[in-house]
């Protein structure tokens, strides 16, 4: 959606009542720090966070200031877990089907079985039926 057919969508609402037009400013912040992965100004965001009466934004706020270090790390860098989730998201799928029956080493067999190249092709060219 546009921008501005999304501030002509939200604006008549939000003009009505500050406090929905205060945390469209602080998400709307937030979304661009994380577009922009400038982990750097996220402090100035919290800080002013904590100043307004919003407390579902402060509660948040104070998670955030729990593991500090680990937000502004992810919100800098270009490193990402996402094809670690996704190997133990596949290793639990696999695990389900079996009906918890599975002992290691017929997880291990599964999961070698499954593994697949780049290519798309199995990872264990001899051992797919």
């Amino acid at each position: 959606m546009p921008e501005a057919a999304q501030r002509s969508f939200t604006g008549q609402p939000l003009a009505q009542c500050p406090e929905p037009e205060a945390l469209y400013g602080y998400v709307r912040a937030l979304a661009e720090i994380l577009i922009t992965r400038s982990g750097q100004h996220l402090k100035v965001r919290i800080i002013a966070t904590c100043t307004d009466d919003l407390p579902g934004l402060q509660t948040f706020a104070a998670g955030l200031e729990k593991d500090w270090g680990a937000v502004v790390q992810d919100l800098t860098t270009c490193w990402n877990s996402g094809p670690v989730e996704g190997v133990v998201k596949n290793m639990k799928m696999i695990k389900r089907q079996m009906f918890s029956r599975v002992k290691l080493p017929l997880l291990r067999k599964r999961v070698l079985l499954t593994a697949t190249c780049p290519s798309g092709r199995p990872a264990i060219a001899g051992h797919v039926r």
